[in-house]
């Protein structure tokens, strides 16, 4: 699983030539540039960067902010820019966080295309989807309760058919290393994240003006199926995630260890397995290990159920794009075997076959989202399961602050599902290790290998994440200046 470098300048493919872009208001060419943050500014969530810049106005993710008490308001708020200025949209990859508005940026006026990976594209429609599919569905229900208060409801942040449109807009051309002309001054070049499938680390580089890189989300090395990040290239400005800039994970092996160790003391004790997940690559990365496991004799053959429509669906997509797959991946793939399936595991997509799962006492694996336990099937799961002593909930992906499943981290002893209080008595474990993040010394060590840039932007993390992120970047000069956006803040240089 060897990091792969990237291709420079001289090395690099000749740059694709994108369609010439329409923008109502264009801004003059020029090699100073105006960037401006418009969310995940000290914050983890709803990544959207607006780049001003050689005649053209980009926009560089646009997701959904999750978890905050204000995340719905956020959501409906204006953009802090005219949608249909906007040029063009540079998307490094499918999470909900980086992708969850881009309906609603197209709802608002956006009619440019949206530049990804074909993995990416294929992902986020998943998402986006799903996501407009579920707006519609709560709006319906408070419709309802509001009624019957005299209360009129808001309509959905964007409907199923706008989130089709706004997928209409994908333009799946990037490919990792091949430089993109966006026009005659601006060129972006995707590079292999090792995040998720089909993610990406993104060069934007100015005529006559600065080279930018967007971290988007970096991968945690050494895990199977997805490649390892590749070796970035020098950049004058990084505008850099933060999620893990403050701890480390543990080595993966350890991390399925104690996964393996969790499962079979869980079916000595008489009690399932609750796993709430990520749909995009956590819930196959799981598959994969359960299978090895299995396979090997290190846990029982059991049944397994993955309980998510949306990681159904993605675990289809994954297997479409084996150009994505490390060498031990590909390796299962030549022997003929599916690397996400086996004996005992079932697919649940209907609310009629997940409700039957809770008739499973004892003995099953659960996986399901939303992966902070947000919304979604697991909060079923934790309902019939949170109180059993003899039951384990494995949480093994990022919380933000003020999800439930923050709470259950941090040890709160009763939490609220669906209205009612549940006392948490069963064995909570968090193994870090399957984190699809960088942690502290990976970020550092990418970020090395871009050199010392003048100016590095901190994004993507907890305010105190990116706060000690900054002193240790600053404390030992890895940039000329360290700066730590707010939202809506603008710079220009």
């Amino acid at each position: 699983m060897g990091t792969r470098p990237a291709k420079t300048s001289k090395t690099a493919k000749p740059a694709k030539t994108a369609k010439p872009a329409k923008t109502s208001k264009p801004v003059k060419s020029s090699n100073k540039v105006e960037l401006s943050f418009h969310g995940a500014s000290g914050d983890v969530t709803g990544s959207c960067y607006l780049l001003r810049a050689g005649g053209m106005n980009v926009v560089i993710d646009c997701g959904m902010f999750q978890g905050g008490p204000k995340s719905d308001e956020m959501n409906y708020a204006e953009f802090g820019f005219d949608a249909s200025e906007a040029d063009v949209m540079l998307l490094t990859h499918g999470h909900l966080d980086h992708c969850g508005r881009i309906p609603l940026l197209a709802k608002r006026g956006f009619r440019g295309r949206i530049i990804t990976t074909s993995a990416t594209a294929d992902v986020a429609r998943v998402v986006m989807m799903d996501t407009a599919h579920i707006n519609e569905e709560d709006s319906a229900q408070w419709k309802k309760i509001l009624k019957r208060r005299g209360k009129a409801a808001r309509e959905p942040l964007y409907t199923t058919l706008e989130a089709l449109d706004a997928a209409g807009r994908f333009d799946p051309g990037a490919e990792y290393g091949t430089p993109i002309a966006l026009n005659e001054n601006i060129t972006a070049t995707f590079h292999d994240a090792g995040h998720i499938l089909g993610a990406a680390f993104i060069q934007i580089a100015i005529k006559g003006g600065p080279v930018l890189l967007f971290s988007g989300d970096l991968g945690n090395p050494g895990k199977p199926i997805i490649r390892d990040t590749w070796t970035p290239p020098s950049a004058d400005t990084v505008i850099m995630e933060t999620t893990y800039a403050t701890r480390n994970h543990r080595s993966f092996a350890e991390s399925v260890t104690e996964f393996e160790e969790c499962v079979v003391e869980t079916f000595k004790r008489g009690g399932n397995v609750i796993v709430p997940s990520f749909a995009i690559e956590r819930a196959q990365e799981l598959l994969y290990i359960i299978r090895e496991a299995i396979a090997a004799g290190r846990i029982p053959r059991c049944r397994v159920f993955l309980d998510s429509p949306m990681a159904i669906s993605v675990t289809g997509i994954m297997e479409r794009h084996p150009e994505c797959f490390d060498k031990e991946t590909l390796a299962v793939l030549k022997r003929h075997t599916d690397p996400f399936g086996f004996t005992g595991l079932e697919f649940t997509r209907t609310p009629d076959d997940s409700r039957r799962i809770n008739e499973v006492r004892s003995g099953a694996i659960i996986i399901a989202g939303s992966g902070m336990m947000t919304g979604g099937r697991i909060k079923h799961h934790l309902k019939h399961n949170i109180w059993r002593e003899e039951c384990s909930i494995v949480v093994v992906g990022y919380q933000a602050e003020g999800t439930l499943g923050r709470k259950i981290v941090d040890g709160e002893k009763i939490v609220s599902i669906f209205e009612q209080s549940f006392r948490v008595n069963a064995h909570v474990h968090t193994i870090g290790g399957f984190s699809s993040h960088a942690g502290r010394d990976d970020l550092l060590g990418w970020l090395a290998k871009v050199g010392k840039p003048e100016r590095v932007f901190l994004v993507h993390g907890e305010a105190d994440s990116i706060k000690s992120f900054a002193t240790h970047l600053r404390k030992n000069k890895l940039a000329g200046e360290v700066l730590t956006p707010r939202l809506g803040e603008k710079f220009s240089f």
